[in-house]
């Protein structure tokens, strides 16, 4: 059966409408109180006509790493570009949720529900329902406001106009620290911070809770999403100096051991263990390239992005199908040029500005020599897959001028 122009362009102009009742639908529907705030100035824009969420194609971007492996420093890549909402970490009100949970409770849960409660909470972000997130935030917020969200300082988005009240523009500076944006955004409106998501092309989230890439696959084959997987790892010696310093505490017999060079006997190595597997094991699966993982999985060593920051970050941009504004080479060279001090890593526990090059080796002076050998014992596998060499003196360890990081090309899965 033939069909003429005329019938067509119908055919085209009534899926438009359909697309735009269905907008203004659930830019209506976001909030019992959406009336009233519009007739607040400052929201007014939100509320015309004139105001359409932006339509598809909409790339859904996951960093997907492990704790200490340079996330926080990746994910600002992608917090710099004006059409990404990025969103630092939701997972975490999930986990303290279940472990906040009556103990009854607590021991009725499996890892599949957990897992399940982190999809979830996937899907309905990246489907910009920032409401879904009040069954975790403790307190509960009270009229979609909360004050309890982690990290908001870290999502230029979230400190922006429409979400922050007093119109300033916080993608036009760095946010110097942790307490600036509550400071001057006040409490965070989930409503407009679905508004805000709505109205960007793009959604990126960060996330260490994840154990395996292979837990991702029922969004990767979800038809409502376009799911671009950057899995960054990092040498699992340089992860575990770097949770010594950020978590002093949880780590105490760890930092006994590298003070004194003798071997606690209540050292807990099983976390360091559980992260090499978790990694080695998610990059396995990604370099077999399944289909469900086809266009979708990308590995990058922090290491490399490190190292060669322009043009690391180029390829992600380019994995993920998105166009890397000139915003991100400003902060880029900003934030990783060789007259910031190394130190900056240690000092503060999310910190992103630093020598790159000096902080992905900074580990070999840190370390003692025994502490290394157990753990290339430990993750002797991982080390090989993801091409980090073996060091097997103490000289060797910290002769900066070799580098243990061999060279290797990860492709994306196509």
């Amino acid at each position: 059966m033939e069909c003429s122009w005329k019938t067509v362009l119908l055919l085209v102009c009534a899926s438009l409408g359909v697309q735009y009742t269905a907008i203004r639908t659930l830019r209506d529907s976001l909030c019992p109180g959406f009336a009233f705030l519009c007739q607040d100035s400052r929201w007014r824009a939100l509320c015309a006509d004139s105001w359409v969420p932006v339509e598809l194609p909409r790339k859904h971007i996951l960093l997907f790493a492990t704790t200490r492996s340079g996330s926080s420093f990746t994910g600002q890549l992608l917090n710099q570009h004006p059409a990404i909402f990025y969103v630092f970490e939701p997972l975490y009100h999930v986990q303290q949720a279940f472990t906040n949970s009556s103990s009854r409770l607590r021991r009725t849960l499996d890892r599949r529900a957990l897992l399940g409660a982190y999809r979830d909470l996937l899907l309905n972000l990246y489907t910009c329902d920032l409401h879904f997130m009040e069954n975790y935030i403790r307190p509960e917020p009270q009229d979609h406001v909360t004050s309890a969200f982690f990290r908001r300082s870290s999502s230029h988005a979230l400190c922006s106009p429409p979400v922050c009240t007093d119109g300033v523009d916080a993608t036009a500076n760095d946010p110097p620290d942790e307490t600036w944006c509550p400071k001057k955004c006040g409490a965070l409106n989930l409503t407009l911070a679905s508004l805000s998501c709505l109205s960007r092309g793009h959604v990126a989230i960060k996330t260490v809770r994840v154990p395996e890439v292979g837990d991702l696959r029922t969004l990767t084959e979800d038809p409502r999403l376009d799911l671009k997987i950057i899995h960054l790892v990092r040498d699992p010696r340089a992860v575990l100096a770097s949770r010594m310093m950020a978590f002093a505490d949880q780590f105490r017999a760890w930092k006994i051991w590298n003070a004194t060079g003798r071997q606690p006997r209540y050292v807990d190595l099983t976390q360091i263990t559980s992260t090499c597997k978790d990694m080695a094991a998610s990059a396995e699966t990604g370099l077999r390239r399944p289909p469900w993982l086809r266009g979708r999985y990308l590995l990058v060593r922090y290491e490399d992005l490190a190292f060669s920051p322009k043009d690391k970050a180029a390829e992600i941009y380019k994995f993920v199908g998105v166009e890397m504004e000139e915003r991100v080479r400003t902060w880029i060279a900003k934030n990783t040029n060789s007259n910031v001090s190394a130190p900056s890593e240690w000092n503060y526990r999310y910190s992103t500005t630093r020598d790159s090059r000096a902080t992905a080796e900074s580990w070999r002076l840190r370390l003692g020599f025994d502490i290394v050998r157990a753990v290339q014992n430990l993750c002797n596998d991982t080390l090989a897959l993801l091409g980090y060499r073996h060091v097997h003196s103490v000289a060797e360890l910290r002769n900066l001028s070799h580098s243990l990081v061999e060279r290797r090309t990860f492709k994306p899965v196509t």
